[in-house]
């Protein structure tokens, strides 16, 4: 359905943490719209092939540093770069569990693998003045949970804020930069995830995932996204056809946020 819209064609992109969720659904897309596209996650895959993929720790500098010269060397630069990677692994507690480890960890693996690889690649879209960049967050910028993911979501708020800041510095070089807001998407962490809430609460999974949606305050549209749902919207924003888009937010949480 999408192939009739728009088109990736010939276009150099990577695309971080693409190999789980929307991630792998966004590789999956690019691929399928004509985009030669490379990835990264810590490890590989057996999904992917050796040249689609590279190996790095993107929360280290040194890790950064392998992808960014993986990129220029394997696809001679980049058209359009996603940045996908995120996530949290702090622990239930509120503020008072978040020790300064928990906090260094949630911006390293949040905030600064986008700073340092746009600083890495962005340079190269300004000479050739063209290129695409994507800052996935989170509504969790607008809507933290305190009871587990505070740090995460200052973590997406600095990155939000970030996204816009380097959209105004490089829009008119002929860059764009713009974010994608993913509320709840309905990946396989989230249906293990579910499915623990489920059996914890003695209910099946719809049961698990309204607990989950009475968490975030309920989600109208009474479902969570997809991951190809928000690969498509990436794709969009990342063709010629956005080509007006740029220094904006764009929410994909089936209407969880309650404000306009």
């Amino acid at each position: 359905m999408m192939t009739g819209f728009i088109s990736l064609m010939g276009k150099r992109a990577l695309i971080t943490g693409g190999t789980k969720g929307a991630g792998s659904a966004t590789v999956a897309l690019f691929r399928e719209l004509g985009a030669r596209v490379l990835t990264s996650a810590r490890s590989r895959p057996d999904t992917l092939p050796d040249e689609l993929f590279v190996a790095a720790d993107l929360a280290t500098e040194d890790g950064v540093a392998t992808v960014a010269e993986a990129a220029r060397g394997r696809l001679g630069g980049v058209d359009i770069l996603v940045h996908m990677l995120g996530g949290s692994s702090a622990p239930a507690g509120g503020f008072a569990a978040l020790t300064e480890a928990e906090w260094h960890k949630e911006l390293a693996h949040n905030l600064f693998p986008a700073v340092r690889l746009d600083r890495e690649l962005v340079p190269g879209m300004v000479a050739q003045a063209s290129g695409v960049v994507i800052h996935v967050s989170s509504i969790q910028r607008l809507l933290p949970l305190p009871e587990s993911t505070t740090a995460y979501a200052a973590a997406k708020a600095a990155l939000s804020t970030y996204s816009k800041a380097l959209s105004k510095e490089v829009a008119p070089k002929g860059v764009r930069v713009v974010r994608v807001s993913p509320g709840w998407i309905e990946t396989e962490a989230a249906r293990r995830y579910a499915e623990r809430l489920a059996e914890k609460a003695g209910t099946d999974y719809e049961g698990g995932k309204k607990i989950i949606m009475d968490g975030l305050g309920g989600i109208p549209l009474g479902r969570p996204a997809q991951p190809e749902e928000v690969a498509s919207l990436i794709a969009f924003l990342a063709s010629d056809r956005a080509g007006a888009i740029t220094g904006s937010e764009h929410i994909i949480d089936g209407g969880t946020i309650p404000t306009v």
